[in-house]
């Protein structure tokens, strides 16, 4: 950082000028109290301002009338100006009221601010511990050596056996109350600052597609050039180091064994009594949760950039169909007005073309007569005994209500399940149709998500004519149910 970098953030980054804002500690305090603490991403404008009224009411009771005396809905509007960038304001999809959501910037300054207050305790021995064990996951990522990494592993299976050999004769080694409250503040700050990371990410992907807009409103040339350029920024994005570990972090958190392992964990963590004297917010319980929701709304971010690129193409086909058909009518009125006046001169119209053109008589085929079909009026009746009416009797039809009531029987124990989850429970018995059903069930389902980087296989059984059981199996890609 040089002073002129940071001469252009004192004037520009929309933290440092809150900052630097007269009524900063209003700002700050109640975006806190109404964003950050919570844990949400965003808030309808009724909501939003009567929250806001009630702050300004309690403040003018202390410091009088004078000390804010504007509006809430006036605030507000201030704070989401181009030249404040504090606050979001937007409609979501099918929705005609405005909501409000916080900038990365405001959310940065605001977790700063509250780092500058006096903790209870300052615990170093958890991050000392995180940066060593960061540092073997590095080294052991890196290593190319196959001796090595045998060795290294060797000495992690000593390490596990004498480890249980100690806790087979009853030696445990428990951490004390004050490791315990260390490794929970530091949990809970990581927790709360990947919420900060995916706004942040959201962002990128919001400017990219606020630039694809404008892209498009003033675009002159070729289509394929646009989107050529439009795909280089959206992939820049996310195959760079943030959008990949963007990917790593929802392939992770929508495991549905994951999700299922870590509430166990925090269930068992806010029960210690040493955990339970530090007065947590109890919202951290659901925090994987909220994670998944903030990552829903960055994927949804990423979906409009799709429609809108679709969106883009749809009315250049249009335009150029229209082009076409104006041109045809042209040529059809121009047809029309010389029909009554057709010019005498033999040349007043010519075509170039690249050879003569040469039709001899004799390579013209021969008439042939036309085949005269016979037709028999005499109707053969067939022996009855011959037919098969099997096939009649072996209709199926899938019940898709009775599909569904499965799924939410296993979604009452599980806040999600997957489609293989499902027929692990509840095997194929009408085979790929069956399959069928549930994946369109799936489709027609907002809360069902199809995960393409993953697949599943699923395996049952069908009679061929001898009776015997033929195994069947299909591959597709991971479906994910949620309550």
């Amino acid at each position: 950082m040089d002073f002129h970098e940071l001469d252009n953030l004192k004037k520009n980054h929309p933290a440092w000028r809150l900052l630097q804002a007269s009524y900063a500690p209003l700002i700050i305090s109640f975006l806190y109290k109404v964003f950050v603490k919570p844990n949400l991403r965003v808030i309808s404008q009724s909501e939003l301002v009567a929250k806001l009224e009630d702050e300004l009411f309690n403040l003018r009771e202390v410091y009088g009338d004078e000390l804010y005396p504007k509006s809430a809905s006036f605030y507000l509007n201030e704070w989401t100006q181009t030249e404040k960038g504090w606050l979001r304001k937007f409609y979501p999809e099918k929705l005609d009221e405005p909501h409000f959501d916080l900038t990365p910037a405001t959310e940065k300054a605001i977790l700063w601010i509250e780092g500058l207050g006096k903790r209870k305790f300052v615990g170093t021995e958890s991050r000392l511990l995180t940066v060593f064990e960061l540092l073997h996951q590095i080294v052991a990522g890196s290593e190319n050596d196959g001796e090595r990494i045998i060795a290294e592993l060797e000495k992690k299976k000593a390490e596990l056996e004498k480890q249980l050999e100690q806790a087979r004769k009853g030696e445990f080694h428990s951490l004390d109350d004050t490791a315990l409250k260390d490794r929970f503040q530091q949990m809970s700050s990581l927790a709360r600052s990947l919420l900060s990371d995916f706004r942040e990410v959201e962002y990128n992907f919001r400017n990219l597609d606020r630039k694809v807009r404008e892209q498009i409103a003033i675009w002159e040339g070729n289509k394929g050039e646009l989107l050529e350029q439009i795909f280089g920024d959206r992939d820049a994005i996310a195959d760079s180091d943030q959008g990949k570990s963007f990917r790593a972090f929802m392939e992770f958190v929508m495991s549905p064994s994951k999700q299922e392992e870590f509430s166990e964990l925090l269930e068992r963590v806010f029960e210690l009594e040493s955990i339970i004297e530090l007065k947590p917010d109890s919202r951290l319980k659901r925090i994987h949760f909220d994670w998944l929701d903030a990552g829903e709304a960055t994927q949804k971010t990423v979906a409009r950039l799709s429609h809108q690129l679709r969106r883009f193409l749809d009315d250049q086909v249009y335009l150029e169909n229209k082009r076409i058909m104006k041109l045809f009518q042209q040529v059809e009125c121009k047809a029309l007005k010389l029909r009554e006046s057709f010019p005498k001169e033999k040349d007043f119209f010519a075509v170039a073309e690249s050879k003569v053109s040469i039709d001899l008589p004799m390579e013209r085929p021969l008439y042939s007569l036309p085949i005269k079909p016979e037709i028999d009026s005499k109707v053969t009746r067939g022996e009855g005994e011959n037919i098969d009416a099997q096939v009649l009797f072996t209709q199926f039809v899938v019940d898709k209500p009775e599909l569904k009531s499965r799924i939410r029987r296993m979604l009452q124990n599980s806040s999600s399940v997957s489609l293989k989850e499902v027929v692990e429970q509840y095997p194929l018995e009408k085979g790929i149709s069956e399959l069928i059903a549930y994946m369109s069930i799936a489709g027609n389902d907002k809360k069902a998500i199809f995960d393409e980087t993953k697949k599943e296989r699923f395996v049952w059984y069908e009679e061929d004519e001898n009776s015997l059981k033929i195994e069947r199996c299909a591959i597709i890609e991971r479906i994910t149910f949620f309550r």
